[in-house]
């Protein structure tokens, strides 16, 4: 039923083949898909790829996503979003990769130019971010706030410019359609708390804890968007 797959913008390729069975009628209006776990090995990806593809197809209108229960073919299609992905965007997961590899290196960097002005202009942000967790708008305007200050602390404007690109391509429906899933208050205190990690190991100027703050933040953030969209069945030993 299901073809593995040659590494080339392996999410699309994914919800290719998802589509194609949906559309010749080989996946059932009201079917449900199998679990992630089990389309990762089927398909000869990552569970990340899966999640990417999965999203793809919910926002063209062919799946509908129930959380706590699994992905499900719409019984009847919805007309499809704008907010589907141009053919050669980057998957969430990738943007958070680059930002993870890139943004480490900046956060080293910072803590060995920071000064009292940058640490100050970081607890500001940090304070903002604190009083609205629970606004997911204005909290992932104070996270960017934050991850941009720590590259203006540097003072090479290409690379400020670079990190807000790159920030901002998290900026879109389709990103925002998998953020809504398992994003909150929650998840937005969690990352506050990362947050003050990194500050604090800037102002202390230590370049490696610094780096491995910003490393570990960043690829917690890429766990918490890897949670499970529904049931999972049970491992047989």
């Amino acid at each position: 039923m299901f073809v593995a797959l040659e590494p080339r913008r392996l999410y699309r390729q994914v919800a290719e083949q998802i589509r194609a069975l949906i559309e010749t009628g080989e996946l059932k209006a009201g079917a449900k898909l199998p679990a992630e776990r089990e389309l990762s090995e089927r398909f000869g990806v990552s569970r990340p790829t899966i999640r990417e593809a999965l999203i793809v197809l919910e926002v063209e209108g062919h799946l509908h996503i129930r959380m706590g229960s699994g992905v499900y073919v719409r019984r009847k299609p919805r007309a499809p979003s704008d907010a589907a992905p141009a053919e050669d965007s980057d998957g969430p997961f990738e943007i958070l990769q680059a930002r993870c590899l890139i943004e480490s290196g900046i956060a080293e960097e910072a803590a060995r130019l920071s000064g009292p002005e940058h640490i100050a202009r970081l607890d500001a942000i940090l304070g903002r971010m604190e009083a609205v967790l629970g606004d997911a708008t204005t909290a992932l305007a104070c996270d960017r706030a934050f991850h941009t200050a720590i590259t203006d602390i540097i003072g090479n404007s290409a690379l400020n410019r670079f990190t807000g690109l790159i920030y901002d391509k998290r900026m879109t429906p389709y990103f925002e359609k998998l953020a809504s899933y398992f994003e909150g208050p929650h998840t937005w205190r969690l990352a506050l708390e990362e947050h003050r990690v990194i500050r604090d190991a800037i102002a202390a100027g230590d370049p490696a804890a610094a780096r491995e703050a910003m490393r570990r933040h960043l690829v917690l953030a890429q766990t918490r968007f890897s949670e499970s969209f529904g049931e999972e069945p049970a491992r047989e030993d």
